[in-house]
């Protein structure tokens, strides 16, 4: 295979396509020679295409699946779109010239309806819709020039809505065929074959965009700024103009400049990156093109784009630059939704394109497992490879491991310029000092089919002045990978003929616990190592070369103990069942703290053989001891060597208790005058590697059997105890999720675990910059950590900024959960961290969200409390002393308002929203106690508190409470009567916090403001009916006697209409029979 030729460092961007449609149109039919996709429009749910059989196929883009079928039999469907601010509306012209708009009403599982149809433009093709971005209208041009608009009812404001007096109306006539529309902000953008207008719809005003006209097919849209200091600003206008020009114009149509992309588009064309052809790239310069923009699209952040019937053109206009341009051959029409562009082709054939960077490109080309054609993107854009701000999404190790994946016999050149890319990989930040980047940057692995991880060095091919520069750093790193690599015993020869480093605390994903129960936490973590049980048992005996002293009566006990766990754990009755594990678990213990316990343990449980086989042990791998002793550092492996004289060997085990002793902390004191243990986070003695996994797995189940288990045997220790003497042995992911699920009934388990941790990560330079003081550099230096460490050191951030640093630990969801924030930090703490979580999703993913963060669903309750709790109102200012609402108190503002919203609208069983209505109500919170009465179908209880709060804008808008029947009515206003004296008895109280409220009657639950209401509903003669049948005695005031004046002169007009409308249609109707 050739080289891959490199893009300039000028393009950083490209298209590229991940989903194959064709399977789509397949099952739609629509890749005959019959029947062909004509049109189509994207929306953030729908992808809706138009056929030439007049059938409009609705798609749902998640999962691409196909939700409806709309017929038309007015002809073919020449233009659609989807409404932007409702989805449930779609516009759909045919080639008759017919405009229909359908109400889909999916969220109400009916049946879609025609909700307005216009033939304003019967007779002539229909060019362009175009949507309003705020109001149920949709604009329409055709090829005479005439453009329109059509007003579209909807059945969700309730009966009569649907029913528009003047449903189409024209807005102007054009001098020619219309292009393209748009529309922003009350204004409406038209570009015909020969100018640009823009209308204000509104005042009905019209301007003309420029003076000098053109001839043929130019684009024009509007460009909103909603980026940095120009937010809120009003939004440009980009016309095309002939010879690649693009005029730039403000919101009142004036032309500000013209660019011209003439000559930058003298570059060539970037690749399609997509799994039909490999992408080619000729550097070859290619000669200036005079283009002409048939449509201009606002595309993605602040982009423009723009198509001919052979190529893709993407420009930023605001900095005069083509972004790229790509070859696509056969284009008919486009469709935008953020970054993603859909393409119709000549064929009916469609295409799903994507513009992201190069770096994001290979990451999901990774992801989808395209070896061959993400390297080939990593070549040919090396220059955006390489910089650090690409090792957030494409780490070094899987740049190697893709390396990895290719063919040697097939892809050798391929795989050299890869190398070469690797080489130049800058390091992310300051991560070349961390232990994960050093490895990464210095050597190179393979994954095993067993999960292993190869290291292959790569020192030798760079420089001796880097090898010198990176001396200092990387001494640290050595002598902890001396600690993964290990020799094999000449008695395991034929287990294996490799060596390996094991990586093992940081690449390696171990055995997780189950949350639901402490018999399927055992179980799940004993079913990874059923069938090795008897190695793992037997390497207890410690190796039967290991008994050399005449004296072994104690081995010959131990085997026998061994054997018997061999016998029971081989039962499966045993495995499955916690408490016979114990039993097992318990036999087990004894050995351990014999071997491996502090000093004063195992001299009260070691007999005379055990010194004598201690001694031998030792003896094996005394050097190692004395070196591991030395460093403060564990050693993983066990190299053979010569025994040494018992002196020598007694002087270096002074040497290392004295090291040991001076490296410990002084024992910290409890509240009942006895002392803790500290953490041993480094093993006393060297232990062979692969004993010290077998030791890893017994040790971890032993952990969490003790820490789920209630009670439990004597002879046992307790969790704490044993995760404080043995962390050494222990997996740390795992006891970090163990700690997680049981940190509320055992805290001490948690702070044992933080306080190991912290130990481990003192030598960390993330500690050094942490301790500086310097949030934004520390949040920087703990990117690209692994979990378990990165929990450590944000607690030590927490630690030095409190409630600043917590902010900003929702970045590293989900390595971070809100349950490690929860066993950290203060209650008003996580919540900041838990409201800065759901609001960094975007609206509509908030509620969902946050339901998925409920695990277990107990804390929805915990976390409303806390809401309730912390940065709320004074429950006197929000109840009476009888515990009734106060005045105008739901006014009152919420710290956690937007948390606490979210949280009561989350679906729930009947007796848990029962529960968080209690709550809402006995902290005051009136406006979720409203919501909740609600759903919970107690609405006399929300009409009373409505009253009680005095605040009629309760019963409107979306989430308002208004009456749905008579009887609803006539509560109300009886409730109203009883509590209207409410307010001026509160005066004195509440009164001086809202003036504004008790001067203004407008906006009090009055029987005369709900007669009003109640009127505009069902009319004033029966409004004023169910008054006297409530036994109100009210005059009504000279201004709501006049509105019930005009409400029954509106009336009679309506009816009048009405009337003559339908004899109008009658007659029309007989006139037709005739």
């Amino acid at each position: 295979m050739p080289l891959v030729p490199v893009v300039p460092e000028s393009h950083g961007n490209v298209l590229a396509e991940f989903d194959c449609l064709d399977p789509l149109l397949s099952a739609l039919r629509l890749d005959s020679g019959r029947l062909k996709c004509t049109c189509l429009a994207v929306s953030r749910k729908w992808l809706a295409l138009g056929t030439s059989a007049g059938g409009l196929h609705l798609i749902q883009r998640e999962g691409w699946k196909q939700r409806l079928i709309l017929t038309h039999k007015e002809g073919s469907i020449t233009q659609v779109a989807c409404c932007p601010h409702d989805e449930d509306f779609i516009a759909v012209a045919t080639s008759q010239g017919l405009v229909v708009v359908w109400e889909l009403q999916l969220e109400r599982r009916g049946r879609p309806e025609r909700v307005s149809v216009s033939w304003e433009h019967k007779g002539q093709n229909i060019t362009a819709l175009c949507w309003d971005t705020s109001a149920l209208r949709v604009f329409v041009g055709d090829t005479g020039g005439k453009v329109s608009y059509l007003r579209a009812g909807s059945s969700k404001l309730g009966k009569g809505s649907a029913f528009v007096i003047f449903p189409v109306q024209t807005v102007t006539t054009v001098d020619s065929r219309v292009v393209q529309l748009g529309y922003q902000d009350g204004r409406l953008l038209v570009s015909s074959l020969s100018r640009c207008y823009l209308c204000d719809t509104d005042r009905e005003k019209f301007w003309r965009v420029g003076n000098k006209e053109r001839d043929g097919e130019y684009g024009a849209c509007f460009f909103p700024q909603s980026k940095g200091l120009l937010v809120g600003q009003p939004p440009l206008l980009y016309c095309a103009r002939p010879g690649s020009r693009i005029w730039e114009a403000n919101f009142n149509g004036e032309v500000l400049s013209t660019h011209q992309f003439k000559q930058l588009l003298a570059c060539p064309p970037l690749p399609l990156i997509s799994y039909r052809n490999e992408p080619h790239y000729n550097p070859a310069q290619k000669s200036p093109q005079s283009v002409a923009f048939p449509k201009l699209l606002y595309l993605g952040d602040q982009n423009l784009l723009t198509w001919t019937d052979s190529a893709i053109y993407i420009f930023t206009p605001q900095n005069g630059q083509v972004l790229l341009w790509t070859e696509v051959k056969d284009l008919v029409d486009v469709a935008v939704y953020r970054s993603e562009l859909f393409c119709l082709h000549g064929s009916g054939r469609l295409s799903h394109y994507s513009l992201l960077s190069a770096e994001r490109c290979v990451e999901r080309l990774l992801r989808r497992e395209s070896w061959l054609l993400a390297t080939v993107v990593c070549c040919m854009f090396q220059h955006a490879i390489t910089t650090s701000r690409a090792r957030k999404s494409i780490p070094i190790d899987r740049l190697e491991h893709l390396k990895s994946q290719l063919s040697s016999s097939t892809h050798l050149d391929l795989i050299g310029q890869l190398e070469e890319v690797i080489l130049k990989l800058e390091p992310l930040d300051s991560a070349s000092s961390s232990r994960r980047s050093s490895i990464s940057s210095h050597e190179s692995f393979n994954v095993l089919d067993c999960g292993i991880y190869r290291v292959i060095s790569r020192r030798g091919s760079q420089s001796d002045e880097e090898t010198g520069s990176l001396i200092n750093q990387s001494m640290s790193e050595e002598e902890r990978l001396r600690e993964f690599s290990f020799v094999q015993e000449e008695d395991q020869v034929d287990h294996g003929k490799t060596q390996y480093f094991l990586i093992e605390q940081q690449l390696s994903v171990r055995m997780g616990i189950s949350k639901s129960s402490s018999s399927e936490s055992i179980n799940n973590s004993v079913s990874s190592f059923v069938k090795k049980t008897t190695e793992k048992i037997n390497t207890l005996q410690m190796n039967s070369e290991l008994w050399q002293r005449p004296d072994f009566r104690e081995g010959m006990n131990l085997c026998e103990i061994n054997q018997c766990q061999i016998t029971q754990i081989q039962d499966p009755l045993v495995l499955l069942d916690p408490v016979c594990l114990e039993d097992t678990l318990l036999e087990w213990l004894p050995v351990l703290e014999r071997i491996l316990g502090p000093t004063e343990v195992a001299s009260k449980t070691d007999g005379p053989g055990e010194e004598n086989w201690e001694g031998d042990y030792l003896n094996t791998s005394s050097e190692q001891k004395d070196k591991s002793c030395l460093t403060g550092e564990p050693t993983g492996s066990i190299l053979p060597e010569k025994k040494e004289d018992s002196s020598e060997l007694g002087e270096r085990e002074d040497q290392c208790e004295k090291q040991l002793a001076s490296d410990h902390k002084e024992e910290p004191e409890v509240p009942n005058g006895t002392t803790t243990e500290p953490v041993r986070v480094v093993s006393p003695k060297p232990v062979p590697s692969d004993l010290l996994a077998n030791l890893t797995q017994l040790a971890m189940l032993y952990t969490e059997l003790s820490c789920f288990r209630k009670g439990g045997d004597v002879r046992a220790l307790g969790c704490t105890t044993f995760l404080r003497r043995y962390f050494f042995l222990l997996d740390q992911e795992r006891v970090r999720r163990m700690c997680l699920l049981c940190y509320q009934e055992q805290p001490d388990v948690q702070s044992s675990f933080i306080e190991a941790m912290r130990e481990l990560s003192q030598s960390s330079k993330v500690v050094e910059v942490i301790q500086r003081g310097d949030l934004l550099r520390s949040l920087r230096s703990l990117k690209e950590l692994q979990s378990w460490s990165l929990t450590t050191l944000t607690f030590r951030l927490y630690e030095k900024h409190g409630e600043a640093a917590v902010r900003t630990f929702s970045q590293f969801y989900p390595t971070i959960t809100p349950a490690d924030v929860m066993a950290m930090a203060q209650q008003r703490h996580f919540l900041a961290y838990l409201d800065n979580l759901v609001q960094s999703r975007t609206e509509e993913h908030r509620l969902s969200f946050l339901q998925s963060l409920l695990e277990p669903e107990s804390l929805r309750q915990d976390w409303l409390e806390l809401a309730l709790i912390h940065d709320a109102p004074q429950h006197c200012d929000t109840l009476t002393p009888d515990g009734q609402p106060r005045w105008h108190s739901h006014c009152f503002s919420w710290g956690y308002g937007r948390l606490l919203s979210l949280l009561v609208r989350l679906p729930a069983d009947f007796s848990s929203k029962q529960k968080m209505a209690e709550l809402c109500r006995s902290h005051g919170y009136w406006i979720g106690y409203l919501y909740l009465c609600c759903e919970l179908q107690r609405r006399s209880e929300a009409f009373t508190t409505i009253c009680q709060l005095d605040d009629i804008s309760l019963l409107e808008g979306p989430d308002g409470i208004e009456p749905v029947t008579l009887d609803e009515w006539k509560l109300l206003i009886q409730l109203s009567q009883q509590y209207s004296s409410v307010p001026e008895q509160l005066t004195g109280v509440n009164g001086g916090s809202w003036s504004n409220g008790s001067a203004d009657c407008s906006g009090r639950v009055s029987p005369e403001n709900l007669t009003l209401r109640l009127a505009r509903t069902a009319g004033p003669d029966r409004a004023l009916a169910v008054l006297e049948e409530c036994g109100v005695q009210l005059v009504l005031s000279p201004h709501s006697t006049l509105v019930c004046e005009l409400l029954r002169v509106a009336e009679k007009r309506q009816r009048a209409m009405i009337q003559t409308m339908l004899e109008r249609c009658d007659r029309f109707l007989w006139s037709q029979h005739a």
